[in-house]
């Protein structure tokens, strides 16, 4: 009798601790579903810090980077960046449908998929989410792509981007990344400067902006002549002259 209510006592005990963790479980599971939410209000206002520049903060590992306003940024890198990375970043809801579409028909024709990712994509990615390529960070990356876009405006959404962005081991942000490599300011890069560090961006671990393999200079070369305030209109910027 006293081994029966024993063992009744302990599956009760077992019961309670399952649904504890389950609570403490769920609880984490909400809280992970709406801070993304939460910090991209807050980001209207306040700097940003990258899920990578976070990392290696926690692992004492060093982070160069200095907060820079986009008015500070030369106009030829924030149209270099635009151009190469987001050609339809001003006319679009923070995910580009049609180069998502076509990707996905590639897929299925048994092609490997390339590009697609907005700057805004790459920005949630960046702020919120792990690194390496996966279906499941793609597809978490569209509904936040699409709530950044719905809080912020194209002007703040490229401001974060540019100060997040990594630009080599260590490095994030444009300022940090113009200094680094070419030693001036963000706002002194030129044409050809701009438009290195720009196509450095899909691999800025590999690619070298300041010593560019022949595929980077060329790929480079492109953008430089792509990034006219011609061919890259970006009013919903609202850039200065450059």
């Amino acid at each position: 009798m006293a081994t029966a209510r024993g063992k009744t006592a302990g599956s009760a005990a077992r019961r309670r601790k399952v649904w504890r963790l389950t609570r403490i479980a769920l609880r984490i599971g909400v809280f992970l579903c709406l801070a993304p939410l939460v910090l991209t209000v807050a980001y209207a206002f306040l700097p940003a810090m990258s899920a990578p520049m976070m990392a290696r903060l926690v692992t004492l590992q060093k982070v160069e980077r200095i907060w820079t306003p986009l008015d500070g940024i030369s106009p030829t890198l924030v149209r270099a960046v635009v151009a190469s990375e987001d050609a339809r970043f001003c006319s679009h809801p923070g995910v580009d449908w049609e180069a998502l579409e076509d990707q996905l028909s590639k897929l299925e024709d048994g092609e490997r998929p390339r590009g697609a990712s907005t700057i805004t994509m790459q920005l949630a990615k960046n702020l919120f989410l792990w690194p390496g390529r996966s279906y499941l960070r793609k597809g978490l990356e569209i509904p936040l792509a699409l709530w950044i876009d719905l809080v912020l405006s194209k002007r703040r959404i490229l401001e974060l981007y540019l100060n997040v962005a990594e630009w080599g081991d260590g490095v994030f942000g444009a300022e940090a990344a113009a200094r680094r490599h070419f030693g001036k300011s963000a706002s002194e890069l030129s044409r050809s400067e701009a438009a290195r560090l720009a196509t450095a961006l899909p691999n800025p671990i590999l690619r070298n902006p300041a010593n560019p393999s022949k595929r980077h200079s060329a790929h480079a070369r492109t953008i430089r002549g792509r990034a006219t305030p011609a061919q890259v209109p970006v009013d919903c910027l609202a850039l200065e002259k450059g």
